[in-house]
């Protein structure tokens, strides 16, 4: 998976990452920075994604479409589906771009909005990762964990750097019945939850 990646698609992240690395030193407005996973992460989530059970995949928070790219790999390699969304329009038309170049359409669903509208629908997730304002990660959670299927899989990210903010939701996912739950040390930290 990792050792073949399309052109198209290493271009396009080498271009992420570069947008990254200069969004976080020059002054770029925090609602307008990529603020997106590592490389490292991006494997990470990709090998978890392609272990999941048969199910709906999803993603919350496609910023530009870096983490998008990871999960499209896995998809292909498994012949899966994944469903992202984002809500800030700025975003959106990065992802779109991003989607357009390295040509993902045929695993992927783009939905421009507020994906909170949308995840009470969505029966039958076999994989979810969460990468949004860490001020909804617990309504996020919340409304995926009921419908996430035996033996899916749930990945926060943020959950060592931004541990202070997300301490009510991390302690109801480590403490959660339903799940199996830890928190991995890749990157700035990711919550893994597995449902029983």
């Amino acid at each position: 998976m990792f050792h073949c990646i399309p052109e198209a698609i290493a271009v396009r992240m080498r271009e992420l990452e570069q947008i990254d690395t200069r969004d976080r030193t020059d002054g770029t407005a925090r609602m307008e920075r990529l603020r997106q996973i590592t490389p490292e992460v991006g494997k990470f989530i990709a090998l978890l994604a392609a272990g999941a059970p048969d199910g709906r995949y999803v993603e919350i928070g496609t910023s530009a479409g870096y983490s998008t790219l990871w999960l499209a790999l896995a998809c292909r390699q498994i012949g899966r589906r994944l469903t992202t969304f984002e809500i800030l329009d700025v975003k959106a038309k990065l992802a779109r771009q991003t989607f357009e170049t390295t040509g993902v359409g045929d695993v992927l669903d783009f939905v421009h909005g507020d994906a909170l509208v949308h995840l009470p629908g969505l029966k039958g997730i076999s994989f979810c990762f969460l990468d949004a304002e860490k001020e909804i990660y617990g309504q996020c959670y919340e409304a995926v964990i009921p419908n996430i299927v035996s033996g899916g899989i749930l990945v926060a990210d943020n959950a060592i750097n931004h541990a202070a903010t997300l301490r009510p939701m991390l302690d109801r996912a480590l403490a959660d019945e339903r799940v199996d739950a830890m928190i991995v040390p890749i990157g700035k930290g990711e919550l893994v939850c597995r449902k029983k």
